[in-house]
């Protein structure tokens, strides 16, 4: 049994703690909080950056035996924000917020995390200001990255400790990605797997291709439709990520010689939409804190729409 809140102190030292109930006699607390997933790197923060575990109220280290019944908090050292993510004021589309994460629908057009070409105006920089006008002293933790021109829904966790259970869901395939694209030509089968490796093309720092040294990617791709806009063949299609490569819907649509329209890095041409034909329609995880299954949709944009309505 979890609960979770803020705490605030008189000197507005903001905390995010966990309290968690003991259900078995006799495990230490090390034991017991590595069995409710806080991870040892944690517990080395909690300890020596401002961090702290009591029993009932009372400060105990990591060797302290627990008892049934026992009410046990972890207060997480309070996180400095970045020094290089300068906070600002931006518009954010937030489709869902509670203490511990952030789902947001991203623009298309709006880099997710600062770069050298796009120093700011990302999203990351107006989390960042929103956690400064919300008095809440964190990082901006980014668990689903979008590319720049890729547009729908990312989550952002309010601390490293929810990061870190969400991306264990991840890498035990716990957590669901779904995106909406619309590819150059007739896809000729209506459902298929792509299981093809990724990993960066000689001579770039950028694009990646299918390689046999490569990493392990998948992706589910469904036809939903088949049309012509502007005398050209279009196939809009579903696909879902079961990896997280860079790049990877785009190069393995590329592999497969149907590159998304508008993508002009692989293989697609920019007469039709101007920026890659990706949105992210739909994320789906269990809550890390409540275990709830949270479900969480976007509509394709509307230059992505258009090219459909054209038909």
């Amino acid at each position: 049994m979890i609960r979770s809140s803020i705490v605030m102190s008189e000197v507005k030292d903001v905390r995010f703690r966990l309290t968690f109930v003991v259900e078995k006699d006799g495990m230490l607390l090390r034991e017991f909080l590595h069995a409710q997933g806080i991870s040892k790197r944690t517990l080395t923060a909690t300890k020596y950056d401002g961090g702290q575990l009591t029993v009932n109220g009372v400060e105990q280290n990591v060797r302290y035996r627990v008892q049934v019944g026992d009410e046990v908090t972890v207060y997480f050292p309070q996180e400095q924000p970045s020094a290089g993510l300068q906070p600002e004021d931006g518009e954010l589309n937030i489709v869902y917020e509670d203490e511990a994460l952030i789902i947001i629908n991203k623009p298309a057009g709006q880099s997710t995390i600062p770069s050298h070409d796009h120093p700011t105006g990302t999203l990351a920089n107006c989390v960042a200001g929103k956690f400064a006008r919300d008095q809440v002293p964190t990082t901006v933790h980014v668990v689903t990255r979008l590319d720049r021109d890729t547009s729908g829904l990312l989550c952002i966790a309010k601390n490293r400790h929810i990061h870190h259970l969400l991306s264990e869901q991840m890498i035990e395939s716990g957590f669901q990605r779904s995106y909406l694209a619309i590819v150059e030509g007739h896809v000729q089968m209506q459902q298929f797997t792509i299981k093809a490796p990724i990993g960066r093309k000689e001579g770039s720092i950028i694009e990646r291709v299918v390689r046999e040294d490569g990493q392990t990617a998948r992706t589910d791709v469904k036809v939903l439709d088949r049309f012509q806009t502007d005398g050209q063949n279009l196939t809009e299609v579903a696909l879902t990520l079961h990896t997280g490569r860079t790049h990877q819907i785009r190069v393995h649509m590329q592999w497969t010689g149907h590159p998304l329209a508008g993508d002009d890095l692989y293989g697609g041409a920019h007469a039709l939409i101007g920026r890659q034909a990706l949105h992210c329609a739909m994320l789906g995880f269990t809550h890390p804190l409540t275990g709830e299954k949270l479900v969480f949709r976007s509509q394709m944009p509307p230059d992505m729409a258009r090219l459909t309505h054209s038909k």
